[in-house]
């Protein structure tokens, strides 16, 4: 058995079967009737039969089908930065953290349409307990991040989650994503974890972890949705933090998640690629730093590039005017968008709860505000 069996996705000598094992599954044929309206189950399934590779899987069937949640669910995805990037070459794609599966599926879309290395994508295990989506993450490319774990087994986990994703990057030349922080961000205040950095660098056997990143290349990713389709499901857990009561998940509540992230409604999305941090980890590694200063210092970098490379729609300038009650951004949307919006967050949240306005609000607005510091931060009068 390999070290990584336990939490690796699929090798291709393994697609057919593990496809052959869903094929009848009521899960599997939903999404597929989904994806092929106007075809065959028969003809679907014959052509999954007779697939064994995973990017055979990912190009004929999961494509399609973010295609066809585009054009259901969105007004479109446009992309910006992608020309930087060279084919045949292996990224570590860091991201914000808006949705549980398109995220990943939308970046692996332009990489497909571009010529470039697709990725292998880190998942929660909490998101893949049922047979059938583990099997799919599988075929996917997705590999598991243990979640829950304390101690020794979450050092063993990250140690080997680290291994991994070293293999892929350097041995594999396979591009890796993963996002800036655990689980997705539900205020909009998009920060990297130092803790995921330091996770990725426990592979490295040199005194200073912190080379481990002049060996690979790091891209930071922004992923801007216009309406975020999974708002709404985020008012209990704001309720219980606001109450200073531990949230507890309901049975559910990933699988409705990752579902109503698919089905709902984002309006515009964009994918911005911020570059490569060849220059600025050269930068850091060379500084008298501790490593945890290191880390840090890199965090905040991708932070900068991430917040800076966010598109900001209405809905943010929107959010933004409403939660600081002024104007300062009115030039940047319609009253019609506005009164969208403001039907859209009336329908969705108990108007006659402040705290949860205020943090819907603040989901939308927060972007606007972290762009704002970013671009002070690079700007050339702030260097002085």
């Amino acid at each position: 058995m390999s070290q990584f069996d336990s939490i690796r996705p699929l090798y291709d000598a393994e697609a057919n079967a593990a496809i052959r094992k869903i094929i009848d599954d009521p899960m599997l044929e939903a999404m597929m009737s989904f994806t092929f309206p106007s075809d065959t189950k028969e003809h679907w399934k014959d052509l999954m039969v007779h697939t064994h590779s995973l990017r055979d899987f990912q190009v004929n069937f999961i494509y399609p089908g973010i295609q066809k949640v585009l054009e259901k669910s969105s007004e479109g995805l446009s992309t910006g930065g992608f020309d930087q990037l060279e084919s045949n070459t292996a990224y570590l794609f860091i991201s914000n953290h808006r949705d549980i599966i398109l995220d990943t599926s939308l970046l692996n879309a332009c990489l497909y349409e571009n010529g470039l290395v697709l990725t292998t994508s880190a998942i929660g295990d909490n998101l893949i307990q049922k047979p059938f989506l583990h099997t799919l993450s599988r075929l996917n490319r997705n590999f598991a991040i243990k979640r829950g774990l304390q101690g020794r087994a979450l050092l063993e986990s990250s140690q080997m989650a680290s291994a991994y994703i070293k293999k892929s990057l350097i041995s594999e030349n396979r591009s890796v994503w993963t996002a800036q922080r655990e689980g997705r961000t539900k205020d909009g205040n998009d920060a990297t974890h130092r803790g995921v950095l330091k996770m990725l660098s426990l592979s490295e056997e040199r005194q200073d972890p912190f080379m481990y990143f002049e060996k690979i290349k790091i891209v930071p990713i922004s992923i801007s949705y216009e309406y975020d389709p999974t708002d709404v499901l985020k008012m209990p857990e704001w309720l219980a933090k606001s109450r200073d009561e531990k949230y507890v998940k309901g049975e559910n509540e990933d699988f409705l998640n990752l579902l109503r992230g698919i089905i709902g409604t984002k309006k515009r999305i964009h994918l911005q690629v911020n570059g490569i941090l060849d220059k600025e980890i050269r930068e850091i590694s060379a500084m008298e730093l501790s490593q945890p200063d290191k880390l840090s210092k890199l965090a905040e970098t991708i932070d900068q590039k991430i917040w800076a490379g966010y598109k900001l729609w209405p809905s943010n300038y929107i959010a933004h005017d409403l939660l600081y009650g002024d104007e300062e951004y009115i030039g940047f949307y319609s009253a019609e968008e506005k009164k969208s919006f403001e039907k859209r967050m009336n329908e969705k949240v108990n108007t006659k709860n402040e705290f949860l306005i205020k943090s819907f609000l603040a989901m939308y607005a927060n972007p606007v505000n972290n762009q704002k510091a970013a671009l002070q931060i690079n700007s050339p009068s702030s260097q002085f």
